[in-house]
């Protein structure tokens, strides 16, 4: 089995789990596989989200719709991205660069701990 399938089971192996960050936060992440397209390349729906106490999310990680590349990149409006990020409550979501399961995995707990330091700092 190639390393970006085992991590891809990883991440289904995850599916409906709630994960609680102490002082209310927690985080959801649920993960199934699809057939892969050229939208979805890696065969597999993800939503990982940070909430807070009242349950709006705050951090979410997903590739549930397309979202449209930063206005600064003028000439990349023909692909729109599928994996993508949403940093606070209103973002609509910017790219992201989806490599394989295990880094989506490690990039979304890495900004997770930094959402939290910030939030215990302010």
């Amino acid at each position: 089995m190639k390393k970006e399938e085992t991590g891809i089971g990883t991440l289904i192996d995850l599916h409906d789990q709630i994960i609680d960050q102490g002082n209310g936060y927690w985080i959801k992440i649920e993960a199934w596989r699809v057939e892969p397209t050229r939208f979805v390349p890696h065969g597999v729906r993800y939503s990982l989200t940070l909430h807070e106490p009242y349950g709006r999310r705050i951090l979410g990680y997903d590739n549930a719709h397309a979202v449209k590349p930063p206005k600064k990149f003028k000439y990349a409006g023909t692909r729109l991205a599928y994996d993508h990020k949403h940093r606070h409550v209103s973002d609509k979501g910017v790219p992201y660069a989806f490599q394989d399961a295990y880094q989506l995995l490690s990039d979304f707990f890495a900004e997770v701990d930094q959402v939290l330091k910030e939030i215990q700092t302010s």
